[in-house]
């Protein structure tokens, strides 16, 4: 009887040490497999059919969002079932991600490599109540790991918004630049045609007055021509000459407006 008695306690001690290599064996193979967002991304960034929407950097050491709008339509709800590509960037902070370039979407991890797939399992999820002081309550369950809409990051957000502001600022200093340059463009314009239509009546005028002197048989007395018969007629042609003049002028510059 005292065996019998040794024996089950023996098989109880193999049974409850099997129990605890079991667990211990989940919980290494947890630790072993990357989260489920940070695969779905690698391989986002990793397809070479994508290149033109999302790709790795020249480096390897980070991955480029060429065309948030393309990304956020026609990629993320594949994948992610969701089309919010600030979801996205709140979701790459909270695993350490950071914006690498001020001109472009770019992130980058020191674990997140061109090649180097393995290393996705050293990424950590930061905690969002990691920072707050011991006495709260701890939140009664950890958030999944696949979960896509989680709360927004200041950090992200605010970096996000001061790259528009930064954005915009520049295409307002370029749009002045361009109507400085447009308004002193039309002014030189003018002033050429200006200039062009003055010539060009000032050289009528000219050769008038030249055919007239050539033409004109009055008599002068005391260098003075003396008024004929038909001196009216070229006044009024000279006249006529003139206002044509004034005509071309003000076409010239109507249409450099």
């Amino acid at each position: 009887m005292m065996m019998d008695s040794g024996e089950n306690t023996s098989d109880d001690n193999k049974g409850s040490g099997g129990g605890v290599g079991s667990l211990m064996e989940y919980v290494m193979m947890r630790k072993s497999s990357p989260p489920p967002f940070l695969m779905k991304t690698y391989m986002l960034v990793e397809d070479p059919a994508t290149d033109g929407v999302i790709s790795w950097n020249s480096e390897g050491t980070g991955f480029v969002v060429w065309q948030p709008a393309e990304f956020a339509r026609d990629l993320l709800p594949t994948l992610f079932k969701h089309s919010n590509f600030s979801s996205f960037v709140r979701q790459l902070n909270t695993y350490g991600f950071r914006k690498a370039a001020t001109s472009r979407w770019e992130f980058c991890n020191d674990m997140f490599r061109k090649g180097e797939r393995d290393l996705l399992c050293e990424i950590r999820r930061r905690k969002a109540w990691a920072n707050k002081p011991q006495s709260a309550p701890p939140p009664q369950s950890l958030p999944k790991e696949s979960d896509e809409d989680q709360s927004p990051s200041s950090t992200s957000s605010s970096s996000g918004y001061s790259s528009l502001m930064d954005e915009n600022k520049r295409l307002k200093r370029e749009n002045g630049v361009l109507s400085t340059e447009l308004s002193s463009m039309r002014r030189k314009c003018k002033e050429l045609l200006d200039l062009v239509a003055m010539y060009a009546t000032a050289s009528s005028e000219r050769e008038e007055e030249e055919e007239e002197d050539s033409d004109d048989e009055r008599p002068k007395l005391f260098g003075v021509r003396l008024e004929v018969e038909g001196g009216r007629d070229r006044k009024r042609k000279r006249s006529s000459a003139e206002m044509n003049g004034n005509a071309a002028r003000l076409l010239l510059s109507q249409s450099c407006q």
